[in-house]
């Protein structure tokens, strides 16, 4: 209780009363939002990405009428880092969070004193689901429903800990808020209970501003799909698997046509982090999930609201997940806070196919499992730090193939001279993540 107070108190003080864009979206309800992020799916496994083998007609839809971006990144190869990137809009590293997976015994989480995505859109009045792997922190005060999610249902980890650390307690539970509904859970039910569960938030949240983010447990190991959908790909049970998503998207889709919400609702598809290795290899991208070479941190993305965003678009411009959490404020209405450093930029211009508009990044940092920096990109050029300096020139090699080093001497310096700032901003401006029992107040944060 203390904690949420802590958290009203400084959301009132940090937040205000919104930005220049609040006094249009008071004039009517603002838009929706569902956030479908998808687990160890691979840059070319949509149909609309190169697929031949697998089948994604919703989501090979949703580009044609919506917008695809080829140079999208994740904040960090693996699943805990990139998830609390994304409901903070930081690096993984600025927040504490940027050392490996959380394991059910893990006492940290995204501290409190953080305002998710969540927490951000409900000072503009919005209802806010969480269905899903959560991952960010398994106990109080780090559960969905402590940062700023009005309800949940889901894993709050991943499948393949049970052995490890929960067999002696009856496996994974599935849970609806606080509640255990299902121990163990089983994989090859969790696409279709999460669509179930995630219309049913849809259908009751339709009058009233909604955030709904829908963390898919699959494609990640162990992978299961039910009867309907084995089988049905060219692919595998990999294929199977993502068939199965596409199919969830539709639902979804779907739901939003019947309840006439289509021309309010910003709906986006994209992954946590690139494939494991034994699945899915893109033949254009060079390494996998837990690599800091673009297969494991580039992965695809789609965002699509007809009436708002021009159909067809295909968009290059360096873009990441983090952007969602300033974005989806301009659009709301929301003020991001202040008294922080915010990795992430408002890519709305990009949304919207404005003339001329350009990635808001003069530069990206590419995170390795540990939180070590690895890589930066700036423009077309990606150097590699460690363990020797690698250019890449990504605009005629995004394979990383072919050592770019040789007479571009100065921009190698450029990159290192930005890789200096960035970790000097970074020493200045990180914070902590949260450790269960305690209550702190990051540096350079208000109480």
């Amino acid at each position: 209780m203390i904690i949420r107070i802590a958290v009203t108190i400084l959301l009132t003080a940090v937040l205000g009363n919104g930005n220049a864009s609040s006094a249009a979206a008071n004039e009517s309800r603002p838009p929706n939002f569902i956030l479908i992020f998808v687990d160890d799916q691979g840059y070319q496994d949509l149909g609309c990405y190169g697929a031949e083998k697998i089948k994604t007609p919703r989501v090979d839809r949703m580009a044609a009428e919506g917008i695809r971006f080829t140079d999208f990144y994740v904040a960090a190869p693996l699943c805990s880092p990139s998830r609390a990137a994304l409901l903070t809009g930081c690096y993984p590293t600025r927040i504490g969070m940027g050392n490996w997976v959380l394991r059910p015994d893990s006492n940290k989480g995204i501290h409190p004193h953080e305002i998710t995505l969540a927490e951000l859109l409900k000072t503009r009045g919005y209802t806010c689901g969480c269905i899903g792997k959560w991952h960010v922190g398994f106990r109080e005060p780090f559960r969905p429903l402590n940062q700023g999610f009005d309800y949940y249902y889901g894993l709050l980890h991943n499948l393949d800990l049970e052995v490890e650390y929960l067999a002696d307690e009856g496996g994974v539970p599935l849970l609806r808020g606080n509640e255990v509904v299902q121990r163990p859970a089983k994989p090859e039910e969790l696409t279709e209970r999460y669509t179930t569960e995630a219309l049913q938030f849809i259908t009751k949240n339709q009058n009233r501003p909604f955030f709904l983010y829908l963390p898919h447990t699959m494609a990640h190991h162990p992978m299961a799909v039910s009867e309907r959908f084995a089988g049905k790909s060219d692919a595998g049970l990999y294929g199977d698997v993502i068939q199965c998503l596409d199919w969830s998207t539709g639902q979804i889709l779907d739901r939003l046509d019947e309840l006439d919400l289509v021309d309010n609702t910003y709906v986006v598809y994209t992954s946590d982090n690139g494939p494991t290795s034994h699945y899915v290899k893109s033949p254009l991208l060079r390494g996998r999930k837990l690599q800091t070479f673009e297969g494991g941190m580039r992965v695809p993305c789609v965002v699509w609201a007809p009436g708002r965003i021009p159909p067809g678009q295909v968009c290059s411009e360096l873009v990441t997940a983090m952007d969602f959490y300033p974005t989806f404020a301009e659009l709301a209405g929301a003020q991001v806070p202040c008294d922080r450093v915010i990795d992430g930029h408002d890519i709305s211009p990009l949304l919207f196919g404005q003339e001329n508009a350009k990635s808001p990044y003069d530069a990206f940092f590419y995170h390795g499992n540990f939180g070590e920096l690895a890589a930066v990109r700036s423009g077309k050029w990606k150097l590699h730090l460690n363990p020797a300096l690698e250019l890449y020139d990504l605009e005629t090699d995004p394979g990383e193939q072919k050592l770019a080093n040789r007479g571009n001497y100065e921009i190698i310096s450029d990159l290192r001279t930005k890789v200096i700032a960035f970790q000097e901003n970074m020493r200045r401006h990180s914070r902590p993540a949260g450790e269960h029992g305690t209550v702190q107040t990051p540096e350079g944060v208000k109480p």
